[in-house]
């Protein structure tokens, strides 16, 4: 279907946030949806993902969350080969994007989509990869009833003893969950999906835990671990998810 894709400079707390926009052409109103970026940068990859999930009739808002520190995105895939460039993602670029951050970024894109008259007023979907994997978890429990449906990608640190592990917000999540695992992963190993399907299970939340048969990285088209099988896994589920538990807009 025809799609609009845009640019924004969304003000938040800490500054402004380059925020790309995909929706359907057309009024709608449309389900919001917010994908949380992976750790290498915003990238055509990451944006090809969010305009997929608009065309299948959602309002999406795709933040940089990266805009807090100078970052040149050209030099992600570098991290792979590059132990400096990794070292420095690790320590002084990804903590930029903190849980405690991003949620009030968060906060500031449900502001922009209340006030769209092209999204409708239900709760919203959000999922993300690596990184943003772990931040849609988080937003789940840290938003409660605002979201409708998380999902997480090869999110890392789902169930850790850190303060901010998302599984400790389980008891304020009244979304439907999913995340899709890595095999091999030390950042979501066996012991922590075993402490967050305790977490869900225990506070009700509907929820569904899998391992997809791939490395972490899987899902974008660019990384050296792009599982073909284990993406298109992935799209049959994230668009169940969001078709399940947010209102679907008017066909154009």
């Amino acid at each position: 279907m025809p799609m609009s894709h845009t640019e924004l400079q969304i003000e938040t707390a800490d500054g402004h946030c380059p925020t790309h926009v995909y929706h359907p052409a057309g009024s709608g109103p449309w389900p919001g949806v917010i994908m949380y970026m992976d750790g290498i940068g915003m990238r055509p990859a990451l944006m090809e993902i969010a305009e997929r999930i608009a065309n299948s009739g959602y309002y999406v808002l795709l933040p940089n969350l990266f805009y807090r520190v100078d970052f040149d995105a050209s030099n992600g895939m570098k991290v792979f080969t590059d132990p400096d460039l990794r070292k420095d993602l690790m320590t002084r670029v990804m903590p930029s994007a903190s849980a405690a951050n991003v949620m009030r970024d968060t906060e500031t894109l449900f502001a922009h989509l209340a006030a769209q008259r092209e999204v409708n007023d239900a709760p919203i979907g959000v999922t993300g990869y690596c990184m943003g994997g772990r931040l849609a978890v988080y937003a789940a429990g840290h938003f409660g009833d605002r979201i409708a449906a998380a999902a997480s990608y090869h999110g890392g640190g789902l169930a850790t003893d850190a303060p901010d592990s998302p599984h400790r917000l389980a008891p304020h999540m009244t979304a439907r969950v999913y995340v899709a695992g890595a095999i091999k992963d030390p950042n979501f190993d066996d012991a922590q999906k075993a402490r967050l399907e305790q977490a869900l299970t225990e506070a009700e939340v509907d929820h569904r835990i899998e391992t997809y048969n791939a490395m972490h990285g899987f899902v974008p088209r660019d990384t050296p671990v792009h599982d073909e099988a284990a993406t298109a896994r992935h799209w049959e589920t994230l668009l169940a998810l969001f078709a399940a538990e947010l209102k679907v807009g008017p066909p154009q």
